[in-house]
């Protein structure tokens, strides 16, 4: 197969001068829009007549290489490129180049940070059983099935945050001294009632 610039396209020709695009071989859409995007450079840099400028020409010439290379690893087969700047045209084998696998130890699973992950829990549970019993004991002052009402609110809404935040390495301190502090704010409701 040839790669070769026709208006602005990029378009590959078979042996028997068949042309085909692309967008319809097996490759990817990344390559494909690379293609394209290259021919509408090369089209453009003709039309213009930049390509006697020979900076921009290298640059052109050498990205057709590069996407010659990829569609020829792409397709696991040889690809004629055919520099529509210079004229030349040059083979580019399918290079597959083997991947050698490294094996990893698996590393061991760091150690559970009890102090500062402790530290955090009883912070929450502090804080949030302050904020429970603080409503509880205000709408308590109105009516008591405000405060229990409000009581259920509270709980049901902090509860699919706890129960996501459950398995996340640093936010399940938050979420444990959350879950205290609830259960603790519904024991203190009691105490609220009485």
């Amino acid at each position: 197969m040839e790669l070769r610039v026709t208006g602005e396209r990029a378009v590959l020709v078979g042996p028997d001068e068949q042309v085909m695009d692309p967008f319809r071989l097996a490759i990817s859409a990344e390559l494909s829009t690379a293609l394209q995007e290259w021919a509408q450079v090369v089209a453009a840099m003709l039309r213009a007549e930049a390509a006697d400028d020979p900076t921009a020409a290298i640059v052109v010439s050498r990205r057709g290489r590069q996407l010659a290379d990829r569609l020829s690893a792409a397709l696991h087969s040889t690809v004629r490129y055919h520099d529509p700047l210079t004229g030349e045209v040059l083979v580019v084998d399918a290079v597959v180049t083997p991947v050698e696998v490294i094996p990893q130890e698996p590393r061991p699973p760091e150690p559970v940070p009890w102090v500062p992950g402790l530290t955090v829990t009883v912070l929450m549970a502090v804080v949030t059983l302050a904020a429970v019993l603080t409503l509880a004991v205000t709408l308590n002052e109105t009516n008591p099935l405000l405060a229990v009402g409000a009581n259920v609110v509270v709980t049901a809404g902090l509860a699919p945050s706890v129960w996501l935040a459950r398995r996340v390495l640093v936010w399940r301190w938050v979420a444990l001294g959350v879950a205290a502090g609830l259960a603790l704010g519904w024991v203190g409701l009691v105490f609220v009632l009485l």
